[in-house]
């Protein structure tokens, strides 16, 4: 069945749908870190959450509240399963934002008397970045580290800032822009070591590479179902149970439940969702991870083949197998955004694509402002085809060398003229 499932699209008519002569269906879906199409086979298994069995799992005296309690138990192993944990570490709430929001606040809150430093990175999301900045408020302390051209934290840099105080360490599994994967592993020893708690925001990875909490000795990883196939509206948090027992201070009050962590009444259809979409990453990751990095592969190695000043951001080595992010030089991003209208991608993170701002992660890997503004980030998910890699290749090559004409810039480059040394007075950079 999952052969049958691997080519279909999720129907698009409503995004005003049409085919091109070769029978490619458009537009194209290429935006795959902000949220992901729900995969057929989750949406299978939740429908009979939202009418039939459509008990609450907190009522524990009769057969419908039997059922969803039931159903939730099941999902909570399988998505522990698919990071190395056991059920009982998965905390369930309304999305990774929350998740993000629980762990720093609430490690933040529980462990003031041992300290108040935390310890994150430049790149974070700003879930993250914008937690740590409210905390800031409160009297913690917050070490940005900077990242190097490749988009990596050093970890001599994690060394030197943990202080007597550092309670925390919250560093991203992978980044949602330029998909670079941090040295988790390492990090995590040295938090252990150190007897500090390590927090990751597990987003883009979890799914997409193997995640193992025991392995990359974390002690809390923030996870949402839309990155993964699954429905929007429902996340989770491991939290340790054991070596050592994380304790958090609750950010919503309630019922206590969720371990007295997060009370609610749990989404029981979207905690099916994330359930059956993890079950499916766990088995189909290996497999999917190598075909995704093949399409990329195809579209990045075309691109460099027939254009010249484009440049990938961040670290090839370390990066998620269905990410490139490329800036093409001489173009205006939004030029080639609207250019290539048939095609859906991102110049950003979905959450801070309101700004015109060029992106706050490329100017961490010290991307110059001109060049950050031309980046576009390609994000493949498991219902592309090579025939919809080679349409969007052929879209962004032929939008670029059309703008690229337009451009007196491209073409002073081209006679050799060194524009970082011309003097451009008042209107600099555009």
């Amino acid at each position: 069945m999952s052969g049958d499932v691997k080519t279909a699209t999720p129907s698009n008519q409503e995004h005003g749908q049409r085919t091109t002569p070769d029978g490619i269906k458009l537009p194209i879906y290429m935006d795959n870190h902000a949220t992901t199409p729900m995969d057929p086979r989750v949406l299978e298994e939740m429908l009979p959450y939202f009418m039939e069995k459509f008990g609450n799992a907190a009522s524990r005296n009769h057969p419908f509240g039997w059922a969803a309690e039931e159903a939730v138990e099941l999902s909570r192993e399988r998505i522990a399963k698919l990071i190395g944990a056991t059920a009982k570490e998965i905390i369930f709430t309304s999305g990774a934002t929350e998740s993000d929001n629980l762990a720093i606040k609430g490690v933040a809150e529980m462990y003031r008397e041992k300290g108040n430093h935390i310890i994150t990175q430049v790149t974070e999301h700003k879930a993250i970045l914008d937690t740590c900045k409210r905390l800031e408020k409160y009297g913690f302390e917050v070490t940005y580290l900077p990242v190097a051209k490749d988009g990596r934290i050093d970890l001599d840099d994690l060394r030197r800032a943990i202080t007597a105080k550092t309670i925390l360490i919250t560093i991203m599994y992978a980044n949602n822009e330029i998909g670079v994967v941090q040295p988790i592993q390492e990090i995590g020893k040295i938090a252990k070591e150190k007897g500090i708690l390590f927090h990751s925001d597990g987003v883009q990875a979890a799914g997409k590479i193997p995640v193992d909490v025991q392995r990359d000795n974390l002690d809390m990883i923030s996870l949402t179902a839309h990155k993964l196939y699954g429905p929007k509206g429902c996340g989770a948090l491991y939290v340790r149970r054991r070596n050592p027992r994380v304790q958090l201070s609750a950010q919503i009050d309630g019922g206590g439940h969720e371990r007295g962590m997060r009370s609610g009444t749990l989404n029981v259809p979207g905690i099916v969702g994330f359930g059956k979409a993890a079950e499916l990453c766990q088995n189909e990751m290996a497999t999917e991870s190598v075909r995704l990095s093949g399409l990329r592969d195809r579209l990045k190695d075309a691109v460099f083949a027939k254009l010249d000043e484009v440049y990938i951001n961040g670290s090839m080595e370390h990066r998620l197998p269905h990410n490139i992010n490329i800036s093409f030089a001489f173009v205006e991003g939004e030029s080639l955004l609207m250019g290539i209208n048939d095609v859906a991608v991102s110049s950003g993170s979905a959450c801070t694509s309101a700004t015109l701002e060029p992106s706050y992660v490329l100017k961490a890997l010290g991307v110059g402002e001109d060049l950050a503004h031309t980046s576009i980030r390609f994000g493949l998910g498991r219902f592309n085809t090579p025939e919809e890699v080679d349409y969007v290749t052929n879209r962004v090559i032929e939008v670029v060398q059309r703008l690229r004409e337009l451009s007196p810039l491209y073409e002073m480059a081209k006679e050799g003229i060194d524009l970082s040394k011309m003097n451009w007075g008042a209107s600099a950079g555009h």
